[in-house]
């Protein structure tokens, strides 16, 4: 039967389960990466297994929280490196670079699996990888070599024809995607690129769609393992691991989409999300603001705003293309003195060919500042914003108070559009900006000579002498937090009730609450924070009494990093149920992991029918059921609810989470 890429290497690695769209299926998993912001968790929960060696290729990367400002970074970064050497880890040391980017240059392989405890995982995707986001617990059974579960996802295909004119870069046919789907569009659904336009596009620009497709809420993204694929791994001296990979001429897709690429112009994300894209060809656009009931619409100015930051970098777009094209933009100019430049290159490897070629020295002669290969910014760890600040950056998410300041405007582009912007103290749009300052369009291919150099990755120690390895922990690695087995009867209240799109930085913020990423106690006085400043004291206390709380949400709960914290921290303050519209794919799986029910109105205007501070009780010793009922003991009214739960979570609940079962 002829089958496309998505469904290939699906069915060469699966384990169980039937490949019809929204049906479980559980697979094998190839390779798994973790960072330091969820590493440390998923190193904790993979001791308590008990299991002596890792069972699947496995990288830990220390690229999140690389400030040290005192002793709970570097403890942690000491823990994960003796996890590495115990149980037969790669361990990427702080200063290599960025994990996607790495794993681009260094791992990834075409028509392999791999399971990441970051939801920019997909980013492999341009290497032709089933690549996902997950959450640690999920990583660390994936090093234990059990397989993954996942519900059989439809595969869409994006039909790319034309090339993208000068000026305009893979930045923006990601952003023209979101402003096709949304943040919602790609839930249950893989992205697969297709048409005589991938040809066009180097593995580093098909992995910048790729990685922001996490932005749909797509399972993942994928493009075909083709020339264009070898000729990136034969400069990485990896070309033995090349293999063509390609849908059959036949294959057959849920949906398609097509996109010419030669129509398109330079986009921007608004304030304050991914989803919110418009073209930069006019002078205003008007943009929802603010979550739920706090929402309003601003008419903002695209042109001609001015700006006071400009951030270039992160997973998205680190690349040597990427910043060769920032160089070339700035070689000669001033950064304009109302903006602050920061330029963070996403590895090593591109900071050295930077460096060898001169463009290293333009962009600093331009009065950029050159952040270490790390993400930083991204995540909201330094170079805030200023009050009421408009940043531009070339991320992925702009949501409310991520870049570290919870008043600032953050807008999303391409490095095109940043760099001029840079220089010009204003968004500007590319094409027009280049003409007005006579810059030629550069054509820029990773050089043959690239420097390869593996000497801050440390390879696993052989099992002969894993027994001398001691592991490290500091005062600030607590114990894991241990959850009860579930109830039949759930009694408490409504502890918060939210809008649409509830982000895990909603849930629990990153930025200077990350120090305490293995401190589950400490980092639970965050959850919730940016919505409830002393939301862990009313839980706490709730939970204290011995009742249980709830959460009650809109569609699109969850959205955004793949941080188990969000199930985690909630789950320690006694949260027991969350009910919303509709679920992301990963936060959901990390409520279950975490023994929290997650229930969906059976009808959606019920969302009305109870408030926060309700009272309300759950019978949840008909779990099996297709519909619950949550009784609001305030307003006397029965609400019909439906699991968001497969059959097989059943007994993971039951246990109060899957640590708990296993």
């Amino acid at each position: 039967m002829a089958e496309n890429i998505t469904q290939k290497i699906l069915r060469e690695h699966l384990v169980s389960g039937e490949m019809a769209a929204g049906k479980e299926i559980a697979i094998r998993i190839d390779q798994t990466l973790t960072q330091d912001a969820t590493g440390t968790m998923a190193y904790l929960q993979f001791e308590a297994m008990g299991v002596k060696r890792v069972k699947t290729m496995a990288v830990s990367y220390v690229d999140h929280n690389t400030l040290q400002q005192d002793f709970k970074n570097p403890d942690d970064h000491a823990y994960l490196r003796s996890i590495a050497a115990k149980y037969g880890i790669y361990f990427s040391r702080p200063g290599n670079g960025i994990c996607h980017q790495i794993h681009l240059e260094r791992f990834g392989i075409p028509g392999q699996t791999l399971l990441g405890s970051d939801s920019h995982t997909p980013t492999q995707g341009g290497l032709s990888m089933i690549a996902m986001g997950a959450g640690g617990l999920d990583v660390a059974f994936a090093m234990a070599g059990k397989p993954f579960k996942l519900n059989m996802p439809k595969v869409v295909n994006v039909v790319l024809t034309g090339k993208l004119p000068d000026w305009v870069s893979a930045k923006d046919v990601i952003l023209e995607l979101l402003r096709r789907v949304g943040v919602k569009g790609g839930v249950g659904k893989v992205f697969e690129y297709s048409g005589p336009g991938i040809e066009t596009l180097s593995v580093p620009e098909r992995a910048v769609i790729t990685n922001m497709g996490a932005e749909t809420g797509a399972t993942t993204s994928i493009f075909p393992s083709d020339e264009i694929t070898h000729a990136f791994l034969k400069i990485e001296q990896r070309e033995d691991a090349c293999r063509p990979l390609v849908a059959d001429p036949d294959a057959r897709y849920d949906e398609t989409i097509e996109i010419d690429l030669s129509s398109l112009v330079p986009m921007v994300a608004l304030p304050d999300s991914p989803g919110n894209v418009f073209p930069v060809t006019g002078k205003t656009a008007t943009v929802t603001r603010g979550k739920g009931k706090k929402s309003w619409d601003a008419a903002l100015d695209i042109y001609n705003r001015p700006i006071t930051q400009v951030n270039i970098g992160s997973c998205t777009n680190s690349s040597y293309r990427d910043l060769m094209i920032v160089a070339t933009i700035l070689k000669g100019r001033t950064v304009h003195p109302d903006v602050s430049l920061a330029i963070s290159p996403g590895s090593k490897q591109v900071m050295t060919g930077l460096a060898k070629n001169g463009a290293l020295t333009d962009l600093i002669a331009a009065g950029a500042r050159i952040l270490e290969s790390a993400c930083g910014p991204c995540i909201g760890k330094g170079n805030a914003p200023s009050t009421k600040g408009v940043s531009l950056r070339t991320f992925n998410r702009n949501f409310p108070g991520r870049s570290g300041t919870k008043d600032a405007d953050v807008y999303l582009v391409s490095p095109e559009i940043a760099a001029f912007a840079a220089i010009t103290g204003k968004i500007v749009n590319s094409v027009e900006a280049a003409k007005e300052l006579n810059i030629a369009y550069p054509e820029i291919s990773l050089p043959a000579s690239l420097s390869v150099d593996d000497n801050m990755i440390v390879p696993p120690l052989p099992e002969a002498e894993v027994e001398k390895v001691e592991i490290v922990r500091g005062p600030n690695i607590a114990p894991l937090p241990k959850n009860s087995q579930l109830p039949d009867r759930l009694v408490g209240k409504v502890l918060l009730k939210l809008g649409d799109n509830i982000s895990t930085d909603d849930i629990q913020p990153a930025g200077k609450w990350l120090d305490f990423r293995s401190n589950v106690p400490e980092y639970s006085k965050a959850t919730f924070s940016p919505i409830e400043e002393k939301f862990h004291e009313k839980a706490a206390a709730l939970r204290d009494s011995g009742a249980h709380g709830f959460i009650i949400g809109g569609s699109n709960y969850g959205q955004g990093s793949s941080r188990e914290h969000a199930g985690l921290c909630p789950m320690f303050l006694g949260i027991k149920a969350v009910i919303v519209k509709s679920f992301a794919r990963i936060h959901l799986a990390n409520l279950i992991n975490f023994g929290i029910v997650p229930l969906i109105f059976a009808n959606e205007e019920d969302y009305e029918r109870v408030n926060q501070d309700d009272k309300v009780s759950l019978d949840i010793s008909g779990i099996e059921a297709d519909t619950l009922t949550l009784y609001n003991e305030t307003r006397k009214l029965d609400i019909p609810i439906k699991p968001a739960f497969g059959s097989t979570d059943i007994s993971t609940l039951k246990a109060g989470g899957a640590l708990n079962l296993i």
